[in-house]
């Protein structure tokens, strides 16, 4: 089926198989972190430093992550990475287990383990396009997006079932596991990129630098850089108001709550499958602008729907338009960068989460002076409005193939 022919190719199989077992202690991590601090402190507080830490990594490191990708083996770079992250589920698991473990612990694996993801996503996200040819790129950039979903739908309910009958000791068990996996797998790899012979001439400064003058002066990874930033400023940060409108808007609580991120998950699966099986007959250009534009207005159309049947057939849609835009933009990123520069787009590309983080900040701002729908409305129209703006300021953008 020509929805998996990425497939065909061994290094984008066992990047895949990396890819999902990685995913899977990610998102199980993102229950089990939370759950084992907040039985240690019994602090709310506490529950939210732990992942704000773990932004400031992404924030100093990246660049450096991304030059490191091309200036050395990406492989060795993922590999580690993994390896890491494996050892310290583990000794966490272990210090649980054996009834020793403390805060300082958690927040200390948290911030090495966010390095880890720091150097770990552009050194792997580069390594796809150099796995398949170009002709098979978003196809394979799709079947990752699947599996993305798929893994942050899943392993949240893993982790909660293992909490549930083994503790917190045992789902950081099965994460180490997961890790395991991801290694053996990666080792495998017979990557085809080829780091430069003298990869220490000029410094790591001046990398970082070259590297942002080729993403600003190329123009198409620049037109999908611009369109990933303002998407991650302006639209997705309205997650961050969910519980608002579960508990006081609609007033269909929690479990409310989790049936609008399982319509989310249902559009994303259907738009990860649709875009793996179109492949590159989509006309990219055109559908990474105007699944933004149609992001934020479903967003701001979720903002104002008084009922709850509604917002759920309108986070499907949402669901649908986050993949679509960001797949297609890292489509756009990959396909447009040279090999020598990849691993710093690709760094450039995931400084979306820095920007996720102040766009947050900015919608809980308004939220307290405005209300929550307004709030939401208000910044999801702003995104719309940044791209039909980028179809003006850059009109070469919507001929991207």
């Amino acid at each position: 089926m020509r929805a998996f022919e990425a497939f065909a190719h061994r290094e984008f199989r066992l990047l895949w198989c990396g890819q999902a077992s990685t995913s899977m202690s990610t998102w199980m991590d993102q229950v089990t972190r939370g759950w084992l601090i907040y039985e240690l402190t019994d602090s709310p507080l506490q529950l939210g430093l732990v992942r704000g830490i773990q932004a400031i990594p992404l924030l100093l490191l990246l660049p450096v992550a991304g030059t490191v990708a091309d200036r050395y083996s990406r492989k060795v770079q993922v590999w580690i990475a993994q390896a890491i992250d494996g050892v310290m589920y583990a000794l966490l698991s272990l210090l649980i287990l054996t009834d020793s473990i403390e805060p300082w612990h958690v927040y200390a694996s948290a911030v090495v383990m966010a390095v880890d993801q720091t150097f770990l996503q552009p050194a792997r996200a580069a390594m796809v396009a150099d796995a398949v040819p170009r002709r098979s790129l978003t196809n394979a950039i799709g079947l990752n997006s699947l599996v993305f979903n798929v893994s942050r739908s899943t392993g949240p309910a893993l982790a909660g079932v293992l909490i549930a009958s083994y503790g917190t000791g045992g789902a950081y068990a099965a994460q180490a596991l997961f890790c395991l996996l991801a290694t053996l797998w990666t080792s495998q790899l017979s990557p085809r990129y080829t780091p430069p012979a003298e990869p220490r001439r000029g410094a790591l400064g001046r990398s970082i630098l070259d590297g942002w003058k080729y993403s600003w002066r190329n123009e198409a990874v620049r037109s999908g850089l611009l369109v990933n930033m303002f998407a991650g400023f302006f639209i997705v940060p309205f997650m961050t108001l969910l519980p608002i409108f579960a508990r006081d808007l609609l007033g269909i609580g929690a479990s409310g709550q989790g049936f609008l991120l399982t319509a989310m998950g249902i559009g994303a699966l259907a738009s990860a499958f649709a875009i793996a099986s179109l492949g590159d007959r989509l006309s990219r250009g055109p559908l990474m602008l105007g699944g933004v534009a149609l992001y934020g207005v479903s967003v701001a159309a979720f903002a104002l729907s008084p009922w709850f049947h509604l917002s759920f057939a309108l986070m499907v849609l949402v669901g649908a338009a986050h993949v679509s835009s960001h797949a297609l933009v890292q489509t756009v990123i990959q396909t447009y960068s040279s090999a020598e520069f990849r691993g710093r787009t690709m760094a450039a590309f995931s400084m979306n989460q820095v920007v996720f983080t102040l766009g947050s900040l900015a919608i809980g701002t308004l939220a307290s002076l405005w209300g929550a729908r307004g709030a939401m409305a208000a910044m999801s129209a702003a995104g719309v409005a940044a791209m039909i703006a980028m179809c003006f300021a850059q009109p070469r953008a919507r001929h991207i193939r």
